[in-house]
């Protein structure tokens, strides 16, 4: 029964990933129901808002469903957020056992629909392919549990660490594949964020080649000093740009053109630059639950320096750029001593052409 049960999750797992990157703030759930060993029904959780896995599942069953087994990613919800509750409809549905992956880290649910089944005198089982699901669904429990969104590192870099020549040419250091791949894994991510100076010196536009999503564009400037014509604002881009607290008569020019291109969203200080986990926490307000930071140096070194990174992709082009005064892809900080690095787990290596791709998750419980 054991391999049974892996195997439908297994199953229902990969119907979750089909909505990859267009749940959010709502996790990535798949669901099975099954009647003797044959999967009569299935679905998945498409966009937020949209019917939950268990109902487009049931729906699919219909009829069939009493008697049946439902396999579900993620434990069913039993409050009302912008659907009804799904244990309802369950019980509704004569479903007589429910197969669960994982429990739901949200502090609004979290056992209460299982004890809800229970008390329906509907058999729970819990606990398959768990490690698996917690991987997929990495940037929901992080945004649920700590309120703040998941961050993914992305960097591409010479053999020595370099971003940028001395004279702050960047393009392009790695090939087209890996630029490429670079632009899909942006439509996985809610929001894309950069430095000012990355727009001073790339002046990029942060579209994804290969997605009709609409992603959100975050520019880190303490000083709101970016320019008002940047390529950022290409045609129906939803711009954020992060910047000090105003002092009362401090209205700029500049802050009043921006303002009508971006929405401002204002942080407190630290040590006279951005606060990071106060910027974060309010990013999360605004249901942002996973940000791709794209450069450059200062930034994502002030990011690992507040130990506010998640997740790192680094693209390595096999070229040297050399120069002291050449701009390394991570600044900031830094450490004292080698026994207090960031050490990375489960590291991936990939061949991109000539290029390699070392990704890893930074070394931290949650």
């Amino acid at each position: 029964m054991l391999k049974n049960h892996t195997y439908f999750m297994n199953l229902a797992m990969r119907l979750a990933l089909k909505a990859k990157g267009k749940t959010s703030p709502n996790p990535l759930v798949g669901a099975l129901v099954v009647k003797n060993g044959r999967i009569i029904g299935k679905g998945f959780h498409q966009k937020c808002g949209l019917p939950h896995a268990e109902i487009i599942a049931l729906d699919d069953a219909g009829r069939r469903s009493p008697g049946a087994t439902l396999y579900v990613t993620l434990e069913p919800c039993a409050h009302f957020g912008k659907t009804p509750p799904c244990v309802d409809r369950i019980i509704q549905s004569g479903i007589k056992k429910v197969v669960i992956g994982m429990i739901d880290p949200n502090p609004l649910n979290n056992g209460k629909g299982i004890r809800i089944l229970k008390q329906h005198k509907i058999k729970v089982e819990i606990g398959f392919l768990e490690d698996k699901l917690r991987k997929i669904n990495a940037a929901f429990i992080k945004y649920i549990t700590k309120r703040v969104p998941y961050v993914t590192v992305k960097v591409a870099q010479s053999l020595d660490g370099k971003i940028a020549t001395f004279s702050g040419d960047s393009k392009w250091i790695t090939s087209d594949k890996s630029r490429g791949l670079a632009h899909r894994l942006r439509q996985n991510y809610d929001a894309i964020m950069v430095g000012v100076n990355t727009i001073s010196r790339d002046n990029p536009k942060l579209d994804a080649w290969f997605s009709q999503k609409q992603l959100i564009k975050i520019v880190v400037d303490s000083q709101l000093s970016m320019h008002q014509e940047a390529n950022i604002f290409s045609k129906n881009s939803r711009v954020i740009i992060v910047t000090l607290l105003t002092q009362a008569g401090q209205e700029t020019e500049n802050r009043k053109l921006l303002s009508q291109k971006a929405k401002i969203l204002e942080v407190k200080e630290k040590a006279g630059q951005i606060n990071l986990r106060d910027m974060m926490k309010k990013l999360a307000q605004l249901e942002i639950t996973n940000i791709l930071v794209e450069g450059g140096g200062t930034l994502i070194g002030a990011l690992f320096d507040e130990g506010l990174v998640d997740k790192v992709m680094i693209f390595i082009s096999p070229k040297i750029i050399g120069g002291k005064d050449a701009i390394s892809s991570v600044m900031g900080k830094g450490i004292s001593r080698i026994d207090k690095a960031i050490k990375l787990k489960a590291v991936r290596l990939k061949r991109i052409g000539e290029d390699l791709l070392v990704e890893g998750d930074v070394q931290r419980n949650y």
